[in-house]
């Protein structure tokens, strides 16, 4: 699991960091393609295999049985998705068929937290963590909270190279802290801004998770990673 995090972090993290010069060379659709063929395999083999080797590993609590704890996992799993996938607010870019662009984003979820899917992910592995209570379990959780963390710095870092000035005040807006921008009055919650298709489409795409779960874990079973 570690060899898998690994690979997929050097991968999908070093070409962000290669997209301007790799732009420039084969333009931005073909680069956005490369990109999915390299991430989107190594990412289902990571899934694959986490879902095939979950309950491995020293079990050290077992809390499946105890009343609440199931809805507090769906619950948290659900508030997981919603930070994980502000990407989906651009399927024609992730697709190719727009020209990709890189965009500034100051409204939405974007008040809540700056990199939304560190949080998001965060969110998801204390939930599992919390469900399956192994060491494995463990294990890859801090793999991908560490892999967040870095995307944190390396996101940044990217943008104050793209957009210098303008990023850095839409920096000094923000927060990476969920809440902290608003709290501290940097940021105002504004609830309209989530009744959009794409905040809609994801909820539409979690509830189509949560359906299909169960063939998923009967699906990856069969597979030999």
């Amino acid at each position: 699991m570690v060899g898998l995090l690994l690979l997929f972090a050097i991968a999908h993290s070093g070409l962000a960091g290669l997209r301007m010069w790799g732009e420039s060379k084969i333009g931005a659709r073909l680069y956005r393609v490369l990109f999915a063929l390299v991430s989107i395999p190594l990412a289902t083999i990571l899934i694959i295999y986490f879902f095939n080797h979950r309950y491995e590993g020293l079990v050290l609590w077992q809390v499946q049985d105890i009343s609440g704890v199931k809805e507090t996992v769906w619950i948290l799993s659900f508030i997981s998705f919603i930070f994980l996938y502000p990407a989906t607010f651009n399927l024609l870019e992730i697709a190719a068929i727009a020209k990709p662009k890189v965009h500034l984003y100051e409204t939405g979820i974007i008040r809540i937290s700056r990199h939304p899917q560190m949080v998001g992910q965060v969110i998801w592995c204390i939930a599992h963590t919390l469900w399956l209570g192994t060491t494995f379990t463990i294990l890859t959780s801090f793999g991908l909270i560490a892999h967040h963390l870095f995307a944190v710095w390396h996101g940044d870092r990217r943008l104050t190279k793209r957009y210098g000035d303008s990023f850095l005040k839409v920096k000094e807006r923000t927060s990476v802290l969920p809440m902290l921008a608003i709290l501290d009055g940097r940021q105002t919650l504004e609830i309209k801004e989530f009744f959009k298709p794409a905040y809609l489409g994801v909820i539409g795409f979690i509830f189509l998770f949560w359906w299909l779960h169960p063939w998923l874990m009967v699906a990856t079973s069969r597979v030999n990673l």
